[in-house]
């Protein structure tokens, strides 16, 4: 596939001739991660609350809606990183879906169905019924595990469970080189921040354990932890626990690197809520990805892909991600999330 090995240069150096003295040809790949806002089908599953979801509201158009919904998501994972890369994302994790029957029109609609996407899910206990997954293209991306882990976290006051999303675990080999991917949707701010960051704390340190457990086998894994963390870069959960860092000159072999606190620091946000920017949405990588051996896949650039079809033109949401619902109807916009993806580039001979 052409576009699945697109080439790029890189002109690292001219001399004062205008001649060409140091380009580099290098394949490059987008890695991806998007919050698909509440994509549920037009069942009413009495085993979860998917009743209360935006969709199952309508009282009318469901079915044409919800077509019109997945069309605007597919639309979307097709452009990202297609005007760097020539290609949809190689890989990209999704959170707020359903089931995998959803996932599935996603993949077949016709904008993606020629990229053959894999489908790696599991269903999870959360009570309204919402999964994370990884699409990832055949071609390129091969799965060797995948495994599914239980965030257990309970109420302060009653005791009881709180039933809240897995954190999905896959590795396999992309252009036979291995990588690990984790893919989070930690538990909401519902409540209030302060009262709910212990949720988000203890699913930190599970995300911890994951990462730790990869690198106990092999201190150079290649792991990308992406996800909606509903906790920004400089966050306790992540800042205390996952303990990434902004500046790669001060990462350790097993040191983590988080490109988008830089971003968060210098204003930009990927969700928006009474006119406050939150970069919850993040893609943090091991250290063994920034090393300088390109004949290896290595990280290159970071990213928030807000288009401006994604974002609200006009009215008091104006420059807020343009979502799917609002005010019990549907907008044909696309989410209350921008997502974000990181490049990774290998070298390739001329």
């Amino acid at each position: 596939m052409k576009e699945a090995l697109l080439i790029f240069c890189l002109i690292l150096g001219l001399n004062f001739s205008g001649h060409a003295q140091d380009v580099k040809l290098y394949r490059i790949h987008t890695i991806a991660f998007y919050n698909l806002e509440n994509l549920f089908d037009t069942i009413n599953d009495p085993k979860k609350l998917d009743e209360i979801s935006p969709i199952m509201e309508l009282k009318y158009n469901r079915r044409t809606i919800y077509q019109k919904k997945v069309q605007n998501m597919a639309r979307v994972i097709a452009n990202i990183g297609y005007e760097v890369s020539g290609n949809t994302p190689a890989i990209i994790g999704i959170c707020e879906v359903e089931n995998r029957t959803v996932i599935e029109d996603i993949v077949n609609d016709s904008l993606l169905i020629s990229k053959d996407y894999g489908i790696l899910h599991y269903n999870s206990p959360d009570a309204r019924g919402i999964d994370v997954a990884l699409l990832y293209q055949k071609q390129l991306f091969s799965p060797i595990s995948t495994s599914k882990h239980e965030l257990k976290i309970y109420d302060n006051t009653s005791k009881e469970r709180i039933y809240t999303r897995d954190q999905l675990l896959v590795s396999g080999q992309l252009e036979g080189e291995l990588i690990h991917l984790i893919i989070n949707h930690w538990p909401s701010r519902r409540g209030g921040e302060l009262r709910s960051a212990y949720k988000r704390m203890t699913a930190a340190r599970l995300t911890k354990h994951i990462i730790d457990s990869l690198q106990i086998t092999d201190p150079y894994a290649k792991i990308f932890i992406m996800g909606d963390f509903n906790d920004d870069p400089i966050s306790s959960s992540i800042k205390s626990v996952l303990k990434p860092k902004m500046n790669t000159k001060k990462l350790g072999l097993k040191g983590l690197y988080n490109p988008f606190e830089k971003m968060y620091k210098n204003g930009a946000g990927t969700t928006a809520f009474r006119d406050t920017w939150s970069l919850f949405d993040q893609i943090m990588i091991t250290s063994p990805l920034l090393n300088k051996d390109f004949s290896l896949f290595q990280f290159y650039k970071a990213g928030i892909f807000n288009k401006p079809y994604l974002v609200t033109s006009q009215g008091s949401y104006k420059g807020y991600p343009l979502r799917s619902f609002s005010n019990k109807g549907f907008t044909n916009g696309y989410s209350d999330h921008f997502p974000v993806y990181v490049y990774i580039i290998k070298e390739v001979s001329k």
